[in-house]
């Protein structure tokens, strides 16, 4: 009996020694299989980058790629069973939008109602500041106003269409908000990471808002950068922007990183954005958006039978970080009630607050008072920007040329990108001709370009959005000087980031 039970032992034990040694052989075959199926994605994606790096001789940035390995949309009644019980519950409410698409950058900017202040007209100031036409027509900004309250959504939509009503025109700028049906019930939310139940909440939408933006906006370009409502754009952002772009095309990398602070300026290519925001409605419940952004990166790269210097090298690898950063935060007031946030980005440096140019010798004069050392004088000469206290009517600025120019262009802008609410309103652009005759054809209403004002000065034009720019009518000949003149009371200070006249 005893050698029975001892057969029966070893036999037992040689099943399990031979179903071992066939676990661990499909386990080798199964990592084996990993292996080839990512070499393969690689392959994939490496063609799909040289088929775009070929394809993009006109544009500064990728076409839409050709291959896609995953489907257009994520699976999103998966993660958000609710959104089945009605059929609009991932239509975005459109209020301000001329459907631009195929642009090369798409920048996404989602806001909410804040208990303090808001930052997002700044924001959006900052975003537009010295952007050329060209540049313009380049990019869409969509302002993602993640509430279901329509009144309040029409407010925002009513207040960027009144402060840029120019770009709203032009379809550069929209604004959109979630269905009603979007978001899920959010009082069962599981405590995690020692946080309370409203930060839970908070940071919960806060994923569900990104993603619906990201959906949103993923067939309107090629690329698209995830920003916040409390920002400063650096001086020069879109060039920046467009030069890296091309330094990593057909290289494989998941985002570029124009912030180190959270989510701000990520960078995607559109056609990733599927895939990214299925991970996030995956885990939206779990962690925090960044969080879960960095876990995209572990899983597509790291090894586990590697130490995490390995890892976080070849994470850096996927996300190729930028310097200097080109966005800094500088809210105050955190968008989750009752939290105060003075998260800065050392990364960002000294914001380039003026544009200095080679003007032609002029002898300055203005009844406004400048603050400190921020004098018209340096400014003409491009060593500062010139700020002023609170004009009044009739204030002005003289610039009477050393000697007459035939001047090509003009170009003065108001506000800098830290102070961009101090611009000149109600103010014309005026000169005033060397030639007698041509003076006198003024006053007489006979050339096309310009009405008379006076002292034989000629309006050739005024400050829009706080810049008055324009070509010179050859009509005019050579000029002796040129006036701002100020028609009303302003509530604000004046300041002067940018004078440029072109000879």
């Amino acid at each position: 009996m005893l050698a029975l039970s001892s057969w029966n032992i070893t036999q037992q034990d040689k099943g399990q020694g031979v179903l071992l040694e066939i676990y661990e052989r499909l386990m080798r075959a199964e990592r084996r299989g990993e292996a080839l199926t990512y070499k393969l994605l690689q392959l994939l994606e490496h063609l799909q980058n040289l088929n775009t790096s070929i394809n993009s001789s006109e544009k500064w940035l990728e076409k839409r790629p050709v291959l896609h390995i995953l489907s257009s949309q994520p699976n999103a009644f998966l993660y958000l069973p609710h959104l089945k019980e009605h059929v609009d519950s991932l239509k975005p409410n459109i209020y301000l939008s001329q459907g631009r698409s195929e642009v090369s950058l798409v920048l996404g900017i989602p806001t909410v109602r804040r208990q303090k202040e808001s930052y997002l007209v700044n924001t959006v100031n900052s975003l537009l500041y010295d952007l050329t036409p060209e540049q313009k027509s380049e990019i869409l900004i969509i302002i993602f106003v993640a509430e279901t309250d329509s009144a309040f959504v029409s407010s925002v939509a009513e207040k960027i269409k009144q402060n840029f009503p120019d770009d709203v025109s032009s379809g550069l700028i929209e604004v959109i908000s979630p269905s009603p049906y979007y978001y899920p019930n959010f009082t069962n939310l599981k405590e995690t990471f020692g946080d309370s139940k409203d930060r839970v909440k908070w940071r919960t939408k806060q994923n569900l808002d990104y993603s619906f933006l990201m959906l949103y906006a993923q067939h309107k370009g090629v690329y698209y950068i995830q920003l916040e409502d409390d920002i400063v754009a650096k001086s020069g952002y879109t060039e920046n922007i467009k030069a890296h772009v091309q330094e990593v095309i057909g290289q494989q990398w998941l985002y570029l990183e124009f912030s180190q602070l959270g989510f701000i300026g990520k960078l995607f290519r559109t056609s990733d954005l599927p895939t990214i925001v299925e991970f996030f409605l995956m885990f939206h419940k779990d962690k925090p958006i960044d969080w879960l952004l960095d876990h995209i990166l572990w899983v597509k790269v790291c090894n586990p039978e590697k130490d995490s210097k390995h890892c976080s090298k070849e994470k850096d690898n996927m996300k190729r970080t930028f310097k200097p950063s080109l966005f800094q935060h500088v809210g105050l007031h955190s968008s989750l009630p009752g939290k105060i946030q003075k998260l800065k980005d050392k990364d960002f440096g000294k914001q380039v607050l003026f544009k200095a140019h080679a003007n032609p010798a002029a002898v300055l004069s203005t009844t406004l008072k400048h603050y400190q050392s921020h004098s018209l004088e340096r400014a003409y000469r491009g060593e500062d920007f010139f700020w002023a206290l609170t004009p009044v009517r009739g204030d002005n600025i003289f610039i009477t040329f050393t000697k007459p120019q035939s001047v090509k262009r003009y170009l003065f802008r108001s506000g800098n990108i830290e102070t961009n609410g101090d611009k000149f309103y109600n103010t014309t652009v005026e000169v005033l001709p060397s030639d007698a005759s041509v003076r006198q054809q003024v006053e007489e209403g006979l050339l096309q370009c310009c009405k008379p004002s006076t002292d034989g000065f000629a309006v050739i034009g005024s400050f829009v959005n706080g810049v008055a720019e324009g070509v010179m009518d050859t009509a005019l000949r050579e000029l002796s000087a040129i006036r701002l003149l100020i028609h009303s009371d302003s509530d604000v200070w004046v300041l002067l980031s940018e004078i440029f006249i072109k000879v």
